[in-house]
């Protein structure tokens, strides 16, 4: 059966770690917003991988619905508070466990 820690575990293996300014590791959690968390190119291989481990079809996953997303630049927050806004969807590992455990993508 898969779990949401089986999944977790998956995108942790498959994804670089990411690092704060100190140096310090940033987990991936199940609700991390993907796009924020990893490169594209990374993510696609990732995405690639998780179809063919977790044997779900992912086919229907229309990557233009979560990308290009905008990255705020990293001294915004020293100018202003507003959040950055977003036209695109977020990618969570959660979604990605809720879908292995029905067999296809249920997003979109």
């Amino acid at each position: 059966m898969v779990t949401d820690e089986k999944v977790l575990n998956y995108f942790r293996r498959q994804l670089p770690v990411v690092k704060s300014l100190l140096m310090k590791s940033i987990p991936l959690d199940a609700d991390t917003i993907l796009q924020e968390y990893a490169e594209v190119e990374d993510l696609a291989l990732a995405i690639d991988k998780f179809s063919e481990e977790f044997d779900i079809d992912v086919s229907s996953l229309n990557i233009e619905n979560y990308l290009p997303w905008n990255i705020p630049w990293f001294f915004r927050s020293w100018f202003t508070k507003k959040p950055v806004t977003q036209s695109k969807k977020t990618l969570t590992v959660r979604m990605f466990a809720e879908s292995a455990r029905s067999g296809s993508w249920l997003y979109d």
